[in-house]
């Protein structure tokens, strides 16, 4: 069954706005586990607007599923992952002024820097994936330079699904199978949510993961996180029916 890490960083973005400890980072990630969550994603940005890297250190003693740090691999940020050693580093091409993600790695003219950065990291013993686009010849890019996983950036399939499901999800059926073939895991993210996750799951084959933060948190506010959590597990086991 497809996994779902929790992306805790609009919970840190809560905490920030008012300084202070509350929402207590560590807790909640430690709760998101306890009430199901297979893993925990944080993104770290250079203005840490949410996600401090001094918190990564301390979420690094406590999570005991998948831990997956996102980020643009400045050296900074390097330094932050090797330090730490998450399970996974997906690498981000996002940069420091831009609000959130909204597009995958060009693998083809980045190939030469991908394959230095992925090489580094998987000599510490992390597995990565490379953020791209639903774009053949961008995963096929990312199996080049070593990648072990690609994440689909679901953004636009969340964008068309209410207007047509089925051609929204077409680029990522096409994508999903050709990385099987290449024998390149996979995992997917963006803006999915209770909506429009069990049909990108039942359409999509070969997930392996689903990173959820922005629509987890916020549906967390209406049903609470237990609930929430237990909601998107049950999307997911639906799509596998």
């Amino acid at each position: 069954m497809t996994r779902l890490s929790v992306n805790i960083n609009k919970v840190a973005l809560l905490r920030n706005a008012r300084g202070g400890n509350l929402p207590d980072l560590i807790q909640v990630a430690k709760d998101c586990e306890a009430f199901g969550a297979q893993g925990i994603t944080v993104h770290p940005r250079p203005d840490e607007r949410h996600i401090r890297y001094a918190d990564v250190p301390l979420l690094r003693q406590v999570v005991q599923t998948e831990f997956n740090i996102e980020g643009n691999p400045t050296e900074r940020f390097m330094k932050l992952v090797l330090d730490n050693k998450p399970h996974q580093c997906t690498l981000v091409p996002d940069e420091p002024s831009a609000l959130t993600s909204d597009h995958g790695w060009d693998t083809l003219r980045h190939a030469a820097f991908l394959r230095d950065v992925i090489a580094r990291l998987q000599e510490a013993g992390i597995l990565v994936s490379l953020f791209v686009d639903p774009v053949e010849k961008m995963i096929e890019g990312a199996k080049a330079v070593g990648a072990d996983r690609v994440e689909l950036y679901t953004g636009p399939y969340a964008e068309h699904f209410a207007q047509d499901p089925g051609a929204a999800v077409a680029p990522y059926v096409r994508a999903a199978q050709f990385a099987k073939k290449l024998a390149i895991g996979l995992n997917a993210g963006h803006d999915l949510n209770l909506d429009n996750l069990t049909f990108f799951l039942s359409e999509t084959p070969h997930i392996l993961e689903v990173s959820i933060g922005h629509a987890l948190i916020s549906d967390a506010l209406y049903y609470g996180l237990r609930n929430t959590i237990q909601m998107y597990l049950a999307k997911i086991a639906d799509a596998e029916t």
